[in-house]
């Protein structure tokens, strides 16, 4: 083991770690000191309170004004902040969709307050990538569109707004996740295209993030066959130092995605990824969250195998104190503890994601008047979203059914005397939800099809269709406002509340 300590410390310093549970671990203080870069938090640390995500972020912000503390914080379908509730702030898509620029850096400024205020000042957000596949298992969503000049547009207002309120945004997943057809955490996607389509596609939006100041840059655990046939991004050092760093001239801190998926470390382990990784040209090592109950010994292995690489020659010094010094510049701009929310941006972001949001959604076909029955059908989510709370119509008084695998008897849906309402992330993701909802609509052909997540090509056969362009609260009651205002009989008394979020 080296005797350097600067090496060791070094090794510390460019580990993104994670723990378990909604408390800062007695442990964690220990590895600050010995120099540990930073702290991401996921799902596991979250409870049904909102409220405690911003008390442990707040804790360990005053821990150490050093550690970056990182979430990831998109607005829309991914969210830390808001896990238990649905983020009050629309996703990419429904920002894309309305293509107002003001709009997306209200949105990105509302966010980047809301963090700051927690003390989280690195926020994975954000999502660059060009959704061209509809059925991208892991994107969707999250993309600003399948339009590259849009995304890329939208990719340097969102960073510009998130910035201007001192948290440091990181543009995912480069060189680009969206035409692929697996998931990266649970496999190792290819993209086969050509060189020139990747400069003309892909690459587009992160040469406008770079322009726009991106603080940092998140790689990506895919194989781009025109750039490099064999390895990941993620362990390319033709993607991230040949490409990213050369030839794009990102001089800012490069994240890898996080390092317990599939697509980066399924065959070689967590802490041999972390040293290719690094070698590659990664600053940050993010090795994902914790979840097999080992607490320090994630982040300790990593360290560890940092040190005996430098040692054995296979990890240069050089490189291991570059990454560290890149953290510490990058604390050094954005880790200046924390900052009250200036109301009037938040509430501004707000407003605009609302109105993005309902400017988003089809025209709603004529509804027989009476209660909704709504049918939520449960079809998954990606590891990224998680658990998340989703699809929240805010329609009070509604009889609301889940639908899994086992979905309910067609007979009493069908025989329903007030509109039925089927609400749907990627409602064609399993065969038998949508075998059961063509044979729905088939039996009651005025069924509404609310689609939440990205539109598969299958649901253009169907004869009502909203779609919502993400799941969150904006578009989630923004649909529920066209449901009310369709199924009540027009008064002249004035309207109540309509339950918008927040």
């Amino acid at each position: 083991m080296t005797a350097d300590a600067s090496v060791r410390r070094s090794a510390h310093r460019v580990v993104l770690g994670a723990f378990e549970g909604a408390d800062v671990p007695a442990w964690l203080p220990g590895l600050i000191e010995d120099g540990l870069g930073g702290i991401c938090l996921y799902g596991n640390n979250l409870t049904a309170d909102p409220a405690d995500a911003v008390r442990l972020a707040q804790a360990l912000s005053q821990a150490a004004p050093s550690l970056v503390l990182a979430l990831d914080e998109e607005g829309g379908d991914v969210t830390r902040l808001d896990y238990a509730t649905g983020s009050p702030y629309p996703g990419n898509a429904v920002l894309g969709r309305a293509d107002d620029l003001p709009t997306t850096t209200a949105v990105a400024a509302a966010i980047g307050a809301e963090l700051k205020a927690a003390g989280v000042w690195l926020d994975l957000a954000p999502d660059a990538d060009i959704n061209s596949n509809p059925r991208n298992p892991v994107i969707g969503t999250r993309s600003f569109g399948a339009d590259t000049a849009l995304v890329a547009r939208h990719t340097a207002a969102w960073v510009q707004g998130l910035q201007s309120r001192g948290v440091a945004a990181c543009v995912k997943h480069f060189p680009g996740h969206g035409d692929t057809s697996d998931d990266s955490h649970l496999a190792l996607p290819r993209v086969d295209v050509d060189l020139a389509t990747l400069r003309t596609r892909e690459l587009v939006p992160f040469v406008a993030a770079i322009e726009a100041g991106a603080a940092t840059v998140m790689t990506s655990h895919i194989v781009l066959s025109a750039l490099d046939a064999q390895l990941p991004a993620t362990l390319s050092p033709a993607i991230l130092t040949g490409l990213l760093r050369e030839d794009l001239g990102f001089e800012g801190v490069i994240v890898t995605d996080a390092l317990d998926m599939a697509g980066a470390s399924a065959t070689i382990g967590i802490p041999a990824a972390a040293v290719a990784s690094l070698a590659a040209g990664a600053d940050l090592l993010c090795i994902g969250p914790s979840l097999r109950g080992r607490g320090p010994d994630d982040i300790r292995d990593v360290v560890d195998a940092l040190v005996d690489a430098v040692d054995a020659g296979t990890l240069a010094a050089e490189r291991l104190h570059d990454a560290a010094a890149r953290v510490d510049a990058l604390a050094a701009a954005y880790g200046t503890g924390l900052v009250p929310a200036d109301p009037a941006v938040v509430e501004a972001g707000l407003a605009a994601g609302r109105r993005a949001a309902a400017a988003a959604l089809d025209d709603l076909p004529p509804l027989r008047p009476g209660v909704p029955l709504i049918v939520r059908l449960e079809t998954g989510s990606n590891m990224a979203v998680g658990d998340a709370a989703w699809g929240d119509l805010g329609l009070s008084g509604a009889t609301v059914v889940s639908a899994t695998s086992d979905v309910p008897p067609l007979e009493g849906i069908v025989a329903h005397d007030g509109p039925v309402v089927v609400v749907a992330r990627s409602a064609a993701a399993t065969p038998p939800t949508w075998e059961w909802l063509v044979s729905l609509v088939a039996a009651r052909p005025d069924t509404l099809v609310v689609e939440l997540g990205w539109p598969s090509p299958e649901i253009d056969a169907l004869p009502h269709v909203v779609r919502g362009w993400g799941s969150a609260l904006p578009p989630s009651r923004a649909v529920g406002d066209a449901i009310r205002a369709a199924t009540t009989p027009t008064t002249r008394a004035t309207p109540g509340p309509t339950g918008e979020a927040r």
